[in-house]
């Protein structure tokens, strides 16, 4: 089958010879066009999808500590009918394990120094079953009631400079009445073991006991809530939702997205603002077709004069210059897309090379508690940037051909 003479015609102009220094020199530009649109569309895939590995890293991290679902009771309160609320959740089809926990604060002195933590009491044999670190890491499993052994983060534990069997000293919020007013109380605790869940946040914070122990420490009569695992935890918004309407009691039920929703909300703005940007990059190369097609038109115009004179409709003039402007989009996407993909694939070692070439690391592990630069590309960020592209180069040639179609043969050839 043959194709139409305008997409010829259009395929011939975009790869115009050099028999002219003019023509080199519209050939020159067209190629830088479309190098401009290539490393557009490669930036724009190469930087969203490193910020895609970021958020997976960070939240893979989090999750680590962190479980799916939450249910708890209003007002650190020891959650009522506990058997029933387990045997609730477990129910539910999407819940693959659930233990029970105790959240307060207080704070961890030994010596002069003093830091803040967030206390966890926590059931180690059923602790595996919502988060990875007690799963993957055994110090939670020392943890026996009745002992008041406490799990530190490793940099909560540098912070007050304990280690392995020393003795720190928690002081809770609530104060006991004695003769001489109101005393804080503080108990003694051994440190029996340290975790590193490669999340500074967690790791500063963090002081995991045994369930049984913090409520003697915080006079409660049980736990306070309880940690779920899901099965997909993007459905976690969902299944809390289901679990909602569904367990007895006043209880209040919050989902991982919920926990750190600034923090998401946050790196979704920046991913937004980054893809704002880089498409103004693309757009810039995208319109510089405009001067290419412009460029092409007056050079071309006795031809345009000739085409109309065989008959060659406005509408077929048009349609040519528009495939020209249009291939030269395709192409540079295409080659934008290539790259962007082959670099995001591969830019772990594209990084380990960039450091041996400069001498230096470009990510210190001690900082950013990673060795790799991670990277996520996905479909639903790289066909929209296709498109864009795509659409960008196409508003970009329909001025310049409307110009090619108004050209008057007579005017064009009087000089001819």
């Amino acid at each position: 089958m043959q194709l139409p003479y305008e997409l010829r015609l259009g395929w011939r102009y975009t790869r115009a010879g050099r028999s002219s220094r003019r023509n080199g020199f519209i050939s020159f530009i067209s190629g830088v066009s479309m190098l401009g649109i290539a490393l557009g569309v490669a930036a724009l895939i190469i930087v969203l999808s490193v910020m895609n590995g970021f958020q997976t890293e960070v939240r893979d991290r989090m999750l680590g500590v962190l479980a799916h679902v939450e249910v708890f009771a209003p007002g650190e309160q020891a959650i009522p009918h506990l058997d029933l609320t387990l045997s609730e959740v477990r129910a539910h089809p999407e819940v693959i394990g659930a233990a029970p926990f105790i959240a307060a604060q207080g704070l961890l002195a030994w010596g002069d120094t003093m830091r803040g933590a967030q206390i966890r009491g926590i059931d180690p044999l059923l602790e595996p079953e919502v988060t990875e670190l007690a799963a993957e890491q055994q110090a939670l499993t020392q943890l026996q009631p009745g002992a008041f052994g406490v799990v530190l983060g490793a940099v909560l534990a540098r912070n007050l400079g304990v280690g392995l069997g020393d003795a720190v000293t928690l002081i809770v919020p609530s104060g006991q009445l004695t003769p001489a007013g109101v005393m804080p109380r503080m108990r003694q605790l051994t440190v029996a073991g340290l975790f590193d869940s490669g999340h500074h946040e967690f790791d500063s914070t963090l002081a995991y006991l045994h369930y049984q122990d913090a409520a003697r420490l915080f006079r409660l009569e049980g736990p306070t809530g309880v940690r779920l695992k899901i099965r997909d935890l993007h459905q976690a918004p969902e299944v809390a939702l289901q679990l909602a309407a569904t367990l007895s009691g006043d209880l209040f039920i919050r989902d991982w997205t919920r926990v750190n929703r600034t923090w998401f909300a946050a790196v979704q703005l920046e991913k937004r603002m980054m893809f704002i940007i880089l498409t103004l990059i693309v757009a810039v190369a995208a319109f510089n077709l405009v001067s290419t097609l412009v460029m092409t038109v007056t050079d071309k115009r006795a031809d345009i004069a000739i085409l109309r004179t065989l008959g060659a409709s406005p509408g077929s003039i048009m349609a040519t210059f528009m495939v020209q402007g249009a291939l030269a989009g395709l192409i540079g996407t295409a080659l934008g897309l290539l790259l962007g993909l082959g670099v995001a694939f591969n830019v772990d070692t594209l990084m380990a090379g960039l450091e041996r070439l400069l001498g230096f690391t470009l990510l210190p592990p001690e900082i950013y508690l990673i060795t790799t630069l991670p990277s996520d590309p996905r479909s639903a960020d790289i066909v929209p940037i296709v498109l864009i592209a795509l659409l960008l180069a196409f508003l970009a040639t329909i001025y310049p051909s409307w110009r090619a179609s108004r050209v008057n043969p007579a005017e064009a050839l009087r000089y001819e």
